[in-house]
């Protein structure tokens, strides 16, 4: 059985245990995609990625992501992580940007003074949720219906639909029942109030049903996609924090930052586990 390197990467925190882990398989070309489904349910994370050579010559890699349950075609804090584990495993980008590839294509990944940030896919459908559909999700949550400002699908290739609610405590006073979500990969965003600091301007909360890890700590593509909602409707300013993960003890905290066209989400990764893992 193949040795492999290894990282388990922290993401979109500076405390190593407070943000969103990924297991990182790298030099992982082999590696059939059974055996990438099966490793990455037993790490049982959020998501496991598995770094092989481009088929692309304008990228620097490929990378395959999994959840406990599917192959996803794009996810953010799979896309920063696996970035940093490859930076930090001697890859050097062809250009000043990393290109990443993955199923959606080709994922533009930035390095600065304040870490790294992903180029976020443009939306593949935003539109407002059916009514029956707002309600089924509405009474999964067990939200009131005065919460609720608005819904939407936040769909960037990875699914997610949205609720904006009147602030953060709503946010956070969430209790998912789990069978009425069944199938649906729903995001909950909230302003922050003056009372809530100065820190964030937004809370937001992510939930998967069937997954094995229900709740999402921070989670790169849902907060792109809210990022895209917010900005063409010109509720955000050009460049804001989202914290998330506060509801599980955790403190994650993505950056949003539009320069033209461009809305780059960013974020903080630090490595937690190097080594080698048999598969």
């Amino acid at each position: 059985m193949p040795t492999l390197p290894f990282q388990q990467v922290n993401v979109f925190s500076q405390d190593p245990l407070r943000g969103n882990p990924l297991a990182v398989v790298l030099d992982a070309q082999g590696i059939d995609a059974a055996r990438m489904a099966a490793f990455a349910h037993w790490t049982n994370l959020s998501e496991t990625t598995f770094l092989l050579p481009p088929t692309d010559p304008q990228a620097d890699y490929r990378v395959r992501i999994f959840t406990t349950l599917e192959e996803l075609p794009f996810a953010g804090h799979p896309t920063l992580g696996s970035c940093h584990a490859w930076l930090a495993h001697g890859g050097v980008p062809k250009g000043e940007e990393i290109v990443q590839e993955c199923g959606i294509g080709l994922v533009r990944i930035r390095r600065s003074a304040a870490g790294l940030a992903f180029l976020a896919p443009p939306l593949l459908r935003g539109d407002a949720l059916a009514p029956d559909l707002r309600e089924q999700v509405r009474r999964g949550l067990g939200v009131a219906t005065q919460d609720v400002v608005d819904a939407r699908w936040a769909d960037n290739g990875t699914g997610w639909l949205a609720l904006r609610l009147r602030d953060r405590a709503a946010v956070l006073a969430i209790q998912p029942d789990y069978a009425q979500l069944q199938g649906l990969k729903v995001g909950v965003f909230g302003p922050w109030q003056a009372s809530d600091g100065d820190e964030a301007q937004y809370e937001s909360r992510a939930f998967i049903a069937g997954d094995g890890a229900p709740e999402d700590p921070a989670t790169g593509s849902l907060n792109a996609g809210i990022a895209r909602w917010l900005l063409s409707t010109g509720e955000a300013p050009e460049r804001y924090v989202i914290s998330q993960g506060t509801a599980m003890g955790r403190a994650g905290r993505l950056r949003v930052e539009r320069v033209g066209e461009a809305l780059w989400i960013g974020g903080d990764c630090v490595t937690c586990i190097e080594g080698q893992v048999t598969l």
